[in-house]
């Protein structure tokens, strides 16, 4: 018999965390708390970007709520993971247009969904500027090898490299 695969089953199961950390990749250096919550609520907001571009992007708040409340995450995390989708949300399209412009040979439509994902929370967290543009790379290649492949993470430092210092940034 052939499991249910309709859209709605992925609403439908029970709340588990879909990405999962990787084991036995730990740095040398202990993470602050500050650190810890930053780190989860990029994967939180990769989480529902993912989603979003699976469904219905221009949904990607109210999906983002949904996926934010069926993991039941951290406040900290779920504040810190929403400025990241508002300004996707926000953004989105002019943001898209400045990395397709940076994706040599590539369309966005063409990336997979994680790359695309990964590329669109940077270069929203970019434009914040909060946070140090060396953190933002490095958050977001490392999210790239995570959720996705080796080839992945370097397909997106380059184009992040390259999105960067079309912004003056690096």
């Amino acid at each position: 018999m052939m499991a249910d695969l309709r859209d709605d089953a992925f609403w439908d199961t029970p709340t588990q965390e879909p990405l999962a950390p990787a084991r036995g990749k730990r740095s040398n250096r202990p993470a602050t708390k500050t650190e810890r919550l930053e780190t989860r609520g990029r994967a939180r907001a990769l989480q529902a970007l993912y989603a979003a571009d699976l469904r219905d992007l221009t949904q990607l708040k109210r999906i983002a709520i949904t996926v934010f409340d069926d993991l039941a995450i951290d406040q900290g995390e779920r504040e810190f993971a929403s400025k990241l989708v508002a300004t996707v949300a926000e953004y989105g399209p002019r943001l898209d247009a400045e990395l397709a412009e940076v994706t040599a040979n590539w369309r966005l439509e063409r990336l997979g969904a994680i790359e695309r994902s990964v590329l669109r929370l940077a270069a929203a967290e970019l434009q914040r500027n909060e946070t140090p543009v060396k953190v933002v790379l490095q958050e977001a290649v490392h999210l790239a090898e995570r959720y996705g492949t080796a080839r992945s993470a370097r397909f997106v430092n380059g184009v992040l490299d390259a999105y960067a210092r079309k912004l003056g940034r690096l």
